[in-house]
């Protein structure tokens, strides 16, 4: 530092190094040169190739590696050096940044890069360089290809020591195959992904008529088809950003809804918007749900692996409508984004913003003088190896002489003189012979030599007229797009939706689940649901009444019991043991009418109430509302009958309906609608017997019924039906067989019989006979009494029953297959 003024320099001593300049002029200048260096050199894709100079400078370096998807792979890192060393002067963050996301499947919709271990995924960075390997993915060798035939100009790279490519051929158009993503100096790109099949078929449209207009060619682009699939919800921002380069739209992710567990309905998330990750849905979820923005979910599992792919599964409370969760989690997750359409590249150094037809325009132009150029270069190759062919033809002719001119020259240069004079050779035709081998000096040289002059001069010829005719070379591109198609495009993924409406599971569903009337419906194969049912159907249904609710005759299974409730009520059943469980309606699966008819997505019972070992579900009941009903009747093996007084308690999930005697069970329940029904016994002696409920006084839960029909020792109650009195469409099914057959290897023999067939008798007694016994047959093996009869075997499919018969003593028939239940 100058001690004192003195020391300091005086204007007039530095006044030659010293520039007077506006600092507004400067700071313009210096600003406008560093943003040009951004947008051309670093952040917008060449409109030609779809590449950023890195990109570019990324699939150069490796196919000057030699790293072609047939060989092995090699470090990451090593090509991050030899880029950043030869041809991209940035950090290597930088290029190995690049290289992950042309390796990535996510992110790209043909990826360039086949990458060998940790590439990173949607929530998660990649393995650093040292860790993974790479080489060129198929696709990259449609980019790179041709290269070496003078098809784009070369440029020096940043030390001017070695030469690269300005653009890369790119035999597909790449820029909107693969989109691009870029934020520049004053303005940025966003260019969707689209699928290479459709966009090939569009550029090969537009080959074939220059004149076609954006309409045209949306017919062959119907818009963007994402790495991940997922669904694109209104198309209106496409056709703009087709139209004018800006527009935007929104994706959603696939979804189905699926029972989850038995109990309980979830959200199966299969595929989400482009780049949203499962971790970052979950977060949100979370999210919301803690500041209970979010209601209905349960939980939220990632079951995403290598083999199923991505399954994000979120399950639904009870009691909540699946399809309203799902619009909220539209709303507030991002399981729906936008996406804006940005469509800016550089056309001849320039930064534009283009259409579809402009975008599509660039690329054709430029891979037709791709082509001119190839074919221009092949042409020359021909041509020059034609020449040399002709002059070595002329020298075999005569080959004796040609070896004694040169033997008797003096040197290279003599020779080469009286070679050019004697033969009429140009130089480079005496050089060729000066340099070729004795050995190729042989008849057979020659022939070979006359076909290779026949094979140039028919290219020669081809190539030439594909230069002549501009017709040919967009025909020669189209069908150079057709071949690339063929061989490398892929199915779409992505569903576009036109409209809000079309996406919508269900217009303005209610968040929670309405308290409508539904029928509660169990199968004769052990299946529960509840299915919708009207206002005005009774809550005792009779078997007409199940038919009109959409649950009667199946395809598939049969019903053991329905009972009517309401979609948040409480109904119970009825065990073999004499206990009443409480089932909660909202747990049930939820079946449309026309699933219940198979009972398609039912749930098994044990799904909703533990049952002991030998304990069987007979029976589903009323236990809200039944207070004024008449109750239940049940019956026992041991012949016991019982009318239950409804009196339930309440607070207890289940609780018993009747005191057994040791060894008895119950064999149905049957909720009472009048209390004058017919009751109706049948034993596996083929005993029938029927009387009036009102025979039997109703008791309390804890008593244990009467005597209701004679059973003899050694016999029990098989079937036991409530119906209505002097009813004329109920039937007596009875099955008839050889206990000491083995379950399901015998059909046995059935019979169907109307019930107004068999007298009433007194309570108490043994009742009539209903079915005789053949030979071979030591009793009944199944009783079924009550309107339209349905028979299934042990997998639930339908076994065709007799037609009906008078004679209600009579012998049963054959069926197709055993019989497991009646329903």
């Amino acid at each position: 530092m100058p001690k004192n003024s003195k020391d300091l320099q005086t204007p007039t001593q530095v006044a030659d190094t010293v520039i007077d300049i506006d600092v507004e002029e400067e700071m313009s200048s210096a600003f406008l040169e560093y943003a040009y260096s951004v947008i051309y050199s670093r952040a917008l894709p060449d409109a030609r190739d779809g590449l950023k100079p890195v990109q570019r400078r990324i699939l150069f370096g490796m196919d000057e590696l030699g790293l072609r998807p047939d060989r092995g792979y090699v470090k990451s890192s090593r090509v991050v050096g030899e880029v950043m060393g030869k041809y991209h002067p940035h950090g290597d963050t930088a290029i190995y940044d690049a290289l992950v996301r042309l390796a990535q499947p996510f992110s790209m919709r043909v990826p360039l890069v086949d990458g060998h271990g940790n590439f990173g995924s949607l929530d998660d960075g990649p393995a650093a360089s040292r860790y993974t390997e790479a080489r060129m993915a198929p696709a990259a060798l449609l980019m790179t290809q041709t290269l070496d035939e003078d098809t784009v100009d070369m440029v020096p790279n940043y030390d001017d020591q070695l030469l690269q490519p300005e653009v890369l051929p790119a035999a597909y158009p790449n820029l909107l195959v693969n989109g691009a993503s870029g934020i520049a100096v004053g303005m940025a790109t966003n260019i969707a992904p689209h699928n290479m099949g459709e966009v090939i078929a569009a550029a090969r449209h537009l080959l074939d008529n220059p004149g076609a207009t954006v309409e045209d060619l949306m017919r062959f682009v119907p818009g963007p088809d994402l790495p991940g699939g997922g669904r694109i919800v209104g198309l209106d921002g496409i056709r703009d950003a087709y139209r004018t380069g800006r527009g935007s739209f929104r994706t959603r992710a696939t979804v189905r809804i699926e029972n989850v567990t038995p109990r309980r309905k979830g959200i199966v998330v299969t595929e989400l918007p482009y780049l949203v990750g499962p971790e970052k849905v979950i977060a949100k979820l979370k999210t919301q749900v803690q500041a209970k923005k979010l209601q209905g979910i349960a939980d939220v599992k990632d079951l995403t692996d290598r083999h199923k792919g991505l399954q994000l599964v979120i399950e639904v409370k009870n009691g909540f409508n699946p399809e309203a969760v799902l619009a909220q989690l539209y709303k507030q997750t991002p399981m729906e984004e936008s996406f804006g359409i940005n469509n800016v590249a550089l056309v001849d150094g320039q930064p534009r913003t283009l259409g579809l037809r402009e975008l599509l325009a660039v690329y054709v132009d430029f891979r037709c003088e791709v082509v001119r150029r190839r074919t221009e270069f092949r042409l020359r190759k021909r041509q020059e190896r034609l020449h040399l062919v002709e002059g070595l033809l002329l020298a075999i002719l005569d080959i004796d002489e040609v070896i004694q001119l040169i033997r008797s020259s003096d040197d290279t240069a003599e020779a080469r003189t009286r070679l050019m004079q004697v033969f009429d050779l140009s130089e480079l035709q005496a050089n060729y012979i000066l340099e070729l081998q004795l050995r190729r000096l042989t008849k057979f040289s020659r022939i070979e030599l006359e076909t290779e002059r026949d094979d140039l001069l028919r290219a020669i010829e081809e190539l030439q007229a594909i230069l002549a005719d501009e017709a040919l070379l967009r025909r020669v591109v189209s069908d150079e797009l057709a071949a690339v198609a063929k061989e490398h495009a892929t199915p779409r993924r992505t569903v576009l939706l036109e409209s809000e409406a079309a996406a919508a599971m269900t217009p303005a569903a209610p968040l929670e689940v309405a308290d409508d009337p539904v029928t509660v419906v169990l199968s004769a194969t052990g299946l529960v649901a509840r299915v919708p049912r009207g206002e005005d159907t009774p809550s005792v249904l009779s078997r007409d009444d199940v038919r009109a609710a959409g649950a009667g005759r199946v395809d598939h299974d049969a019903l053991a019991s329905v009972v009517a409730s309401t979609a948040r009520g409480t109904v119970g059943l009825v065990t073999s043991t004499g206990r009443l469980v409480r089932l909660s309606v909202v747990d049930l699966p939820a079946l449309p009418g026309s699933d219940a008819l198979g009972m398609a997505g039912g749930a098994p019972l044990a799904a909703f109430t533990e049952l002991a070992g030998g304990e069987r579900p007979l029976a589903l009941v009323r236990v809200e509302g039944a207070e004024d009903s008449p109750g239940l009747a049940l019956a026992t093996a041991g012949g016991v009958v019982k009318r239950v007084r409804p009196d339930y308690p309440g607070g207890k999930d289940s609780f018993e309906v009747i005191t057994l005697a040791d060894g008895d069970e119950l064999v149905g329940a049957v909720e009472l609608a009048t209390g004058e029904e017919d009751l109706v016994f049948v034993t596996d002696a083929a005993a029938l017997l029927t009387y009036s409920a009102s025979l039997v006084r109703p008791q309390g839960r804890s008593g244990s019924g009467v005597a209701g029909i004679k059973v003899p020792e050694g016999q029990r109650v098989l079937g036991f039906a409530a119906v209505p009195a002097a009813s004329e469409d109920a039937m007596v099914v009875t099955v008839a067989g050889s206990s000491g057959a083995l379950p399901g290897t015998d059909a046995g023999t059935v019979k169907v019989t109307p019930l107004s067939a068999y007298p009433a008798k007194g309570r108490a007694t043994a009742g009539v006979r209903c079915h005789r016994l053949l030979k071979g047959e030591d009793g009944l093996m199944l009783a079924w009494v009550g309107a339209d009869p349905r028979a299934v075997d042990a997998t639930g499919r339908a076994v065709e029953l007799p037609e009906p018969t008078e004679r209600r003593d009579g012998s049963g028939t054959g069926v197709s297959a055993p019989i497991a239940a009646i329903g």
